[in-house]
């Protein structure tokens, strides 16, 4: 298989907006026809809008954009300006009278990231459809959703780092798969084909790493509140074709992706969701895609770190490098 572009798979218009002073945003995947969405959560506590659509029971077949955002639950309010853009533009469930978008959303926690009280917005959302639109923007790093993403925080803030938003897709003939991913983990991230660790929990002088896993086996107290902003967020995007009970099994799958490359993850102050999206018409063994949606998953986690900078005196991967 060969890398393209995220933006290669057909069907999908990307588009960010973030505020850089403030330290968030949000990044908006729209289908103007719709796509078949599902989604598998596996954290304790997400953030989200309207998932309950990608349910295999619900009726809706399609979504029309999915949110990835910043702002924590405040952060949600941009799902309605991307609802205001694509009815003005005609897109929707059409009810007779009008047609209403379907628009799901999951947001990361960067509240402590920048100024708090700045959260995307109606404004925000309707901004981020209408590049999608007119001048899609889609790129890695402090961009979108990734603007106020950090990891390693299990000892606070003061010694986590910068990361961001990434992606990685691959093309075997006509069928093509990748994913979209925001990294914003309590824990530590590492290289899953190498097992480097590459951003994480960094030493009290800030020049080297931590282990957040062993300081956690270093007391078994009982921890009331580990909540110092977590949740990594992402999508899955394919041009196969797929049910949306397969989707959410490729979802499911691709969570393998975050177990490769996080740790920990999955724990109770995290919100970990991941959106599997189909696009096309290609007919391909829906295991066979959540087998693949795992690799890129963990490789576009990478990516969210090394293109990252630094922001908000959080160092990125590529400062310590140089060191």
């Amino acid at each position: 298989m060969k890398e393209i572009p995220i933006t290669a798979i057909e069907g999908i218009r990307i588009g960010q907006v973030e505020d850089p002073e403030s330290g968030t945003g949000c990044t908006v995947l729209i289908s103007e026809t719709g796509m078949a969405a599902g989604i598998d959560i596996r954290g304790g506590g997400p953030a989200s809008r309207d998932v309950h659509l990608l349910d295999p029971l619900t009726a809706a077949q399609v979504v029309h954009a999915v949110v990835l955002g910043g702002g924590s639950a405040f952060g949600l309010d941009a799902a309605g300006g991307v609802m205001k853009y694509l009815e003005e533009k005609d897109i929707g469930f059409d009810v007779g009278i009008t047609k209403v978008p379907l628009v799901a959303q999951s947001d990361i926690f960067d509240l402590t990231v920048g100024d708090p009280s700045v959260r995307p917005d109606h404004r925000m959302g309707y901004e981020a459809a209408r590049i999608a639109f007119e001048a899609p923007n889609y790129r890695d790093g402090n961009a979108g959703a990734g603007c106020g993403a950090t990891v390693g925080k299990l000892a606070g803030m003061e010694t986590c780092m910068k990361t961001g938003i990434g992606s990685f897709a691959l093309e075997e003939g006509d069928f093509r798969i990748g994913a979209i991913v925001v990294v914003n983990a309590l824990g530590d991230i590492y290289d899953a084909k190498t097992g480097e660790k590459v951003a994480g929990l960094l030493s009290e002088d800030r020049t080297g790493f931590r282990d957040s896993v062993e300081m956690m086996k270093g007391s078994l107290n009982v921890v009331e509140n580990r909540f110092t902003g977590n949740t990594t967020i992402g999508a899955v995007i394919t041009n196969g074709r797929f049910t949306k009970a397969q989707l959410c099994k490729i979802a499911s799958m691709a969570h393998n992706g975050y177990a490769r490359s996080i740790r920990p993850v999955h724990t109770s102050a995290d919100g970990d969701s991941i959106y599997a999206l189909s696009t096309g018409d290609y007919p391909v063994d829906h295991d066979v895609a959540g087998t693949l949606a795992a690799e890129v998953m963990s490789e576009a986690i990478l990516r969210a770190v090394e293109s990252a900078d630094s922001a908000f005196g959080y160092p990125a991967a590529k400062d310590l490098k140089r060191k």
